[in-house]
């Protein structure tokens, strides 16, 4: 699995990479124009992310902002709904129009910080990300 992580916090980024990295190849941005590139790039390179977890609270463009902008690059390329990267958002902000907001732009998930690594597994679990056992 390709995984793209988000995250402008050294800590937390730092956390999802040694979350992540077992279950795949992870890059890390720190920034939503970062992440926005890096997408655009492994497009490109025939190399898309399966995942990408994206921090709504970032310089640059937020994790909203990259997240249409990841979603309009899918649908500029014409890739199947089915075959488009599972996007979580990774947030402090719990307030329910943030989770809301998250959906209407595309996301799959939305995983509140301090990131829980037994419902995070079993989001990707039920992404089809990782298997059952």
């Amino acid at each position: 699995m390709r995984i793209l992580i988000a995250e402008d916090d050294f800590a937390s980024r730092k956390f999802m990479m040694r979350f992540l990295q077992k279950y795949g190849e992870c890059d890390v941005t720190v920034d939503g124009m970062e992440a926005v590139d890096a997408f655009l790039m492994a497009l490109e390179a025939g190399e898309g992310y399966d995942l990408v977890c994206l921090d709504i609270m970032m310089p640059e463009l937020d994790g909203y902002q990259a997240l249409k902008a990841i979603r309009d690059i899918e649908k500029e390329k014409g890739i199947p709904t089915d075959k488009q990267s599972k996007i979580i958002m990774t947030t402090a902000l719990n307030e329910g129009r943030n989770v809301t907001k998250a959906f209407e732009l595309g996301c799959v998930a939305y995983a509140g910080k301090p990131i829980d690594q037994e419902k995070f597994e079993s989001v990707l679990k039920k992404l089809g990300l990782l298997e059952e056992e």
